[in-house]
């Protein structure tokens, strides 16, 4: 889709339109977050970091690819603590203390994710692994008759 047109209507400035919408998107980064939920998806390609309230509900996220890393250095160590700090940068006036860490997938920056979060200063009340693993696997392919 395309940028949507506004057409201002007797002299309303540009600039306050702009303001609106730019409130408008940062409305749910008002209220005071405390406690949260940290949640690190790391994979051979990437760093996902997306911060929830308690109730799940995204408060705001990040990526290594946001950042600007290109190929693989998405995946490396440096790019997850980068991630971190981008992240706990844009909820900085939340006032944002303790976390609940859910780390998820493989890959080089899981155990660097979660030293960057404790050197910014964030409490880490939890340390969970939810990555999924198989348990039978998928069903054997049939016997070949010649």
């Amino acid at each position: 889709m395309g940028k949507k047109r506004i057409v201002t209507k007797g002299g309303e400035d540009i600039s306050k339109i702009e303001e609106k919408i730019i409130t408008s998107k940062t409305k749910a980064l008002t209220k005071q977050l405390e406690k949260g939920r940290v949640y690190i998806k790391v994979s051979y390609n990437n760093t996902i970091i997306s911060l929830t309230d308690l109730n799940g509900d995204i408060v705001a996220w990040s990526s290594a690819g946001i950042l600007g890393f290109k190929g693989p250095k998405k995946a490396t160590p440096f790019a997850a603590s980068k991630v971190v700090e981008a992240l706990l940068e844009k909820v900085k006036r939340v006032g944002f203390k303790t976390a609940e860490v859910y780390v998820k997938g493989v890959g080089p920056g899981r155990e660097s994710a979660i030293r960057s979060l404790v050197n910014q200063g964030v409490e880490i009340d939890l340390i969970k692994d939810i990555t999924p693993v198989p348990h039978n696997g998928p069903r054997p392919p049939k016997v070949r008759r010649v």
